[in-house]
């Protein structure tokens, strides 16, 4: 009977594997297939050069260049999920300063923050950090996530403030944004694989609800935490808590 028990057991986990492979396959084609036909139509737009004015072409290229960013997020996603759904075992721990690491992130969004008019601001505490036993490649996904929501679903203008200070025991990281927020009903299924709420879909229709869950599994991989609270009267500020060595 225990043998019976536990095969139905694991053909129950097979099933549920084998659900979640079909839900993300079906959700990666759609994206894909989304991504390349606009980028195909803004490619053909852009060879009738005699219809176009520059200002037309200008406008065409900076559409296809979105569209190759957010297949690039896409991919770095999926890459991301597969590490994050393997063994602990795969993670490549070391001694990393997260000073370095965030300051190195936010270097990346420079020039898409600056097309948005959106200030990156980073405060640190004024003394030396502890270092953090991590994966530096995976953490680093994890914190590329977060500064590239805080830039997508902030209005221009706006500013991300990215703090870090430390305690006895944690490395505490916070990314305050003043975008959309998050609304009351969505709040227990921000991490959810897959899930993407109505108001980030009407301010970004493409994405495929896989980033929140990806940066949580990078973080509890970690030993660390991530929650958020709204940052009031709009926004959102993420927080995670990461032992320090």
């Amino acid at each position: 009977m225990k043998e019976i028990d536990t095969l139905k057991k694991e053909n129950k986990k097979l099933k549920k594997i084998n659900q979640n492979n079909s839900n993300l396959i079906s959700t990666v084609v759609h994206e894909v297939r989304t991504s390349l036909s606009a980028l195909k139509w803004s490619f053909e737009s852009l060879q009738d050069e005699k219809e176009n004015t520059p200002e037309q072409n200008k406008i065409l290229f900076k559409k296809a260049q979105k569209k190759t960013g957010e297949l690039i997020s896409l991919i770095n996603d999926l890459l991301a999920i597969n590490h994050t759904e393997e063994a602990t075992s795969q993670y490549n721990f070391k001694k990393i300063s997260i000073i370095d690491l965030i300051e190195e992130t936010i270097i990346e969004f420079k020039e898409e923050a600056k097309g948005k008019k959106i200030n990156l601001v980073l405060n640190k505490e004024r003394k030396l950090f502890s270092l953090v036993k991590a994966d530096s490649c995976m953490l680093h996904i994890a914190f590329q996530n977060l500064i590239e929501n805080s830039i997508k679903y902030s209005s221009k203008g706006e500013k991300v403030f990215i703090n870090i200070t430390q305690n006895k025991n944690f490395i505490l990281i916070s990314i305050t944004d003043w975008g959309i927020g998050i609304n009351k009903e969505d709040k227990n299924k921000i991490f959810k694989k897959f899930f993407r709420a109505e108001n980030a879909k009407i301010k970004e229709m493409n994405g495929s609800g896989l980033g929140l869950f990806t940066v949580k599994q990078i973080i509890l991989k970690h030993k660390g935490q991530i929650g958020f609270e709204e940052n009031k009267p709009t926004g959102t500020k993420f927080f995670i808590k990461l032992p320090i060595c």
